[in-house]
């Protein structure tokens, strides 16, 4: 025999109450978290992406370089037609020769690299999208086509597109010691969530 409260049952119903509130905000905090870290995984995972460093040359000293040529045909009095170069560095660095491979639809994840890169593409296409473009528009290199990641306190994340293998070649100059990618948490925010 079981007996009743003689409130007529109301102490079942406020414990029921009090267990499905609890049930439901465990269950908000749940989700949130996972969706937080599901973007999170998201937003920085390479996928169909392999990177190779093929040299790395450690403790390159400081070092303060500058060329200067005046084109043939030129007179060095015409400024447009003379080249320049300059690359200064403060403090020592390390010095990689990075080989990059994407399978068609691979991603490199959005990162950042704390020194510039010198790219030559050399299979395929890839398009690479920046986090200081206000429209974070597509910027599509072909092969034989080169470009300059700047790096920084900017992010990027390059892509394949296309239905081909595409593949670059890399030179980086960081800080010695120092990572040579730093994986970026979340898309920016003048970026699609689906440019990942």
């Amino acid at each position: 025999m079981r007996l009743r409260p003689a409130n007529g049952g109301k102490t079942e119903e406020v414990g029921m109450r009090q267990r499905l509130t609890w049930l439901a905000c465990s269950a908000a905090v749940i989700m949130l978290t996972a969706i937080f870290h599901t973007g999170k995984v998201s937003a920085t995972a390479a996928s169909g992406f392999i990177p190779t460093t093929m040299a790395k040359g450690a403790n390159v000293g400081a070092f303060d370089v500058s060329n200067r040529v005046v084109l043939p045909g030129t007179s060095e009095l015409e400024d447009r037609e003379v080249w320049v170069s300059k690359q200064k560095t403060r403090g020592a660095s390390d010095l990689y020769v990075q080989s990059n491979v994407w399978q068609p639809g691979g991603t490199t994840g959005w990162h950042s690299h704390p020194g510039h890169s010198l790219i030559v593409v050399t299979a395929g296409t890839i398009t690479d999208y920046e986090s200081d473009d206000p429209t974070c528009s597509p910027k599509v290199y072909t092969q034989g086509m080169s470009f300059v990641d700047e790096g920084g306190s900017h992010a990027h994340v390059i892509r394949n597109e296309g239905t081909d293998v595409a593949q670059t070649i890399a030179v980086q100059l960081v800080p010695a010691g120092g990572a040579r990618r730093i994986d970026v948490a979340t898309v920016p925010a003048n970026c699609p969530i689906s440019i990942q």
